[in-house]
């Protein structure tokens, strides 16, 4: 049995965080696939009671802890293994302060988009749409000053800030309907650098439940 086991599907960019934290570090980790869109596992009163009460994924069981949301995943796994690890008081704030931006104008932003175009069961309102894009490219607009200014987030390694706004990056450019990486020069480089590390992975390479069944 493996020490841990992650509750995730392909198509999470929450999931992918920590999934791919598990990969980068070399941890014995299984993914459980959790059927979004089909069965919707996530929503049955078992899995809200036993699993996680939020009804969401990621889900990390490790031994008899079961932590979910993604930076809480990311930090522990970095506390337990010392890896992609903030080094002193004033990174692990910098950090801190980088992974709530991402989830509440990045990936916070990305996901809803990229489900109301791709996933949904009636497409997002132009409005909701164009709403949206303009957040994003404003959030996308301030990581890539930043990322001008070094290699990545905070000093000169990768550390959990990185994974964590790496969440929806990766996803084709198709799913978005429009180019990230093209659009933004100094992301397009930090892209290629995180994919460069031992153990990186495509999310859809990472966990269950891609391609959708049509």
């Amino acid at each position: 049995m493996a020490e841990y086991e992650l509750y995730c599907f392909a198509q999470s960019g929450n999931a992918y965080r920590a999934a791919l934290m598990l990969n980068l570090i070399g941890a014995d980790w299984r993914p459980v696939f959790v059927d979004f869109f089909g069965a919707g596992l996530q929503r049955t009163p078992e899995f809200r009671s036993t699993v996680n009460e939020m009804g969401e994924v990621p889900v990390l069981v490790h031994g008899a802890k079961k932590l979910s949301q993604s930076g809480v995943i990311l930090s522990y796994l970095a506390e337990g293994c010392k890896k992609f690890l903030p080094q002193g008081d004033a990174a692990r704030l910098e950090a801190l302060r980088w992974i709530i931006f991402d989830n509440q104008k990045v990936n916070g932003m990305l996901g809803p988009y990229r489900f109301l175009r791709n996933f949904a069961k009636q497409p997002g309102h132009p409005a909701v749409m164009e709403f949206l894009k303009g957040r994003i490219d404003n959030a996308l607009g301030i990581l890539d000053k930043r990322l001008a200014n070094g290699p990545y987030l905070v000093g000169a390694a990768p550390t959990i800030a990185d994974l964590s706004l790496v969440g929806y990056l990766y996803y084709p450019a198709e799913e978005f309907g429009f180019d990230i990486a093209a659009a933004h020069s100094n992301i397009a480089a930090w892209l290629d650098r995180i994919k460069k590390l031992p153990g990186w992975a495509h999310p859809y390479d990472l966990m269950p439940g891609h391609p959708l069944p049509k």
